[in-house]
């Protein structure tokens, strides 16, 4: 047998699988789509998705490094004051240092990642949990946020503009920059040494440590890589609105858990999907929008996003039970 008929083979066995992963999901997604399609007259428009898609790149690109972080057993709490942080370092650039607009980028790139590695090599050097040491960069990335920018939104105006009004093939830039970074993040879980490792970690970080395999660079890995994902939603986020204000970012953290929960990725690590926190992401939004042009009221609104959560925990459970029963 040849190689291409070899991994061919290989492919077709995967797919059963991979349609069983994100069957439910997709289900999910459409049940929202056709109730909101019949409940609100202007739903199912053009408007409406890309209003959706133009909402959804940060939060999709941050998901991606959360998604990792949880798989290791981990959590990171910084990611909204890093993005902050990381379009205030660009936006000051910008606008007080006239800095071309790749350099800025760079710097708020360079920014992020440094605040996720900082994150990682505090919680491996002294074993600490990472729901403390991100709670303290929570703090500390907002507080220079508010430095950097005296605590007063900074305008950047067009020079930024043109990143949000680009298109490919119809559809929004940050959008298909999320969306790659979302097939780039599945691949390198599903498909690399690294993600193999990532997985280990989560499951079982002694058995891998016993293997001879040190799971700290990875861990360092990790964090590094939630932010700098959120540095590249922030560049996303501020070409959107072309300013920058000090509190962007608040809550972000619990709505980019929230979206990976309802994408099936445990919460006691070693299992989850980077494409299935995207759907999640999706509902989210999908849920969101369509609850708005019912005219919800937000406390509605969030009691029922909450009640999502809880149940797709409770499926969770269930479906590691059914598992587990299963071997």
């Amino acid at each position: 047998m040849g190689y291409n008929a070899r991994r061919m083979k290989r492919l077709m066995a995967y797919i059963p699988a991979l349609v069983t992963e994100y069957l439910a999901m997709v289900i999910a997604l459409a049940a929202l789509v056709v109730y909101f399609g019949m409940r609100a007259e202007n739903f199912l428009t053009r408007t409406t998705f890309f209003t959706i898609a133009a909402q959804v790149p940060h939060i999709s690109i941050v998901v991606v490094g959360m998604t990792f972080a949880l798989i290791i057993g981990g959590i990171d709490l910084s990611v909204g004051s890093v993005l902050a942080v990381s379009g205030a370092v660009m936006s000051v650039c910008i606008v007080k240092g006239s800095w071309p607009l790749p350099a800025a980028v760079a710097a708020a790139l360079g920014v992020g990642a440094g605040c996720g590695l900082l994150n990682g090599c505090v919680i491996v050097r002294w074993r600490l949990p990472s729901f403390i040491v991100t709670l303290g960069m929570l703090e500390i990335a907002r507080g220079a946020t508010y430095h950097i920018t005296d605590s007063r939104t900074v305008y950047i105006g067009p020079s930024i503009e043109r990143i949000a009004e680009a298109s490919v093939l119809g559809l929004p830039l940050p959008f298909v920059v999320a969306l790659a970074t979302v097939v780039v993040g599945q691949v390198v879980l599903s498909r690399t040494v690294f993600g193999r490792r990532v997985i280990a970690i989560g499951t079982n970080e002694d058995a891998l440590r016993l293997s001879g395999i040190d799971p700290k660079p990875y861990k360092v890995a990790v964090f590094t890589l939630c932010g700098l994902c959120s540095a590249l939603a922030a560049v996303m986020h501020t070409a959107r609105f072309t300013a920058l204000d000090p509190n962007t970012g608040s809550g972000l953290e619990l709505a980019a858990i929230a979206a990976v929960v309802i994408g099936g990725t445990s919460l006691m690590g070693g299992r989850g999907s980077v494409a299935a926190s995207f759907f999640g992401v999706l509902i989210i939004a999908v849920l969101d929008a369509g609850l708005s042009q019912i005219d919800a009221r937000e406390p509605t609104k969030r009691i029922i996003t909450g009640c999502v959560i809880v149940a797709a925990v409770i499926l969770d459970y269930y479906r590691q039970k059914a598992r587990k029963d299963a071997k």
